[in-house]
């Protein structure tokens, strides 16, 4: 497992930050940060396009200032830029279109999908691992917030993560 770390100036206000990638990838044991990052960006943007946007801009102003490190020193990426996604035209259109009703069959069939699993890795794992990552680097606020706009089994494994 790549180990994702800090410099000490940094680790203050980025340890939860970089501890993101890491409780991914020990979650679902993947082999290196990029995976997590990934997995995260699909879920982010899936679970983005169920709340408003107003909502979302919530979620990111949390986000903001914390650093990730995918321990290569390779890359140093805000937490907030996968949360807004890489993509400016996904980005874009998120901003600008109403929530999407999303039933849990759905959302869990997108990461599938989208989210370039690794074998052995199901969605539900996938989902669990980042929610559980999520919560700890939103307020209570944020954390209740977002449970509002998911259904069923989704509210239930954010709930249990």
């Amino acid at each position: 497992m790549t180990s994702i770390s800090n410099t000490p100036a940094e680790a203050g206000n980025t340890k939860l930050a970089s501890q993101f990638l890491e409780k991914v990838q020990r979650q679902v044991s993947l082999t290196d940060a990029y995976d997590a990052r990934d997995i995260a960006e699909v879920v982010f943007r899936t679970l983005r396009d169920m709340m408003t946007t107003e909502a979302a801009d919530r979620v990111a102003a949390e986000l903001e200032g914390k650093m990730l490190s995918t321990g290569d020193g390779a890359s140093q990426d805000k937490l907030v830029e996968i949360w807004k996604d890489s993509n400016p035209l996904v980005r874009f259109l998120s901003r600008i279109r109403k929530p999407l009703e999303i039933e849990p069959d759905t959302f869990l069939f997108r990461i599938s999908q989208e989210a370039g699993l690794p074998r052995g890795v199901t969605a539900e794992e996938a989902t669990e691992a980042v929610f559980s990552a999520l919560k700890q680097e939103l307020s209570s606020d944020r954390i209740q917030e977002i449970s509002s706009f998911l259904p069923g089994i989704l509210r239930q494994a954010w709930t249990a993560a």
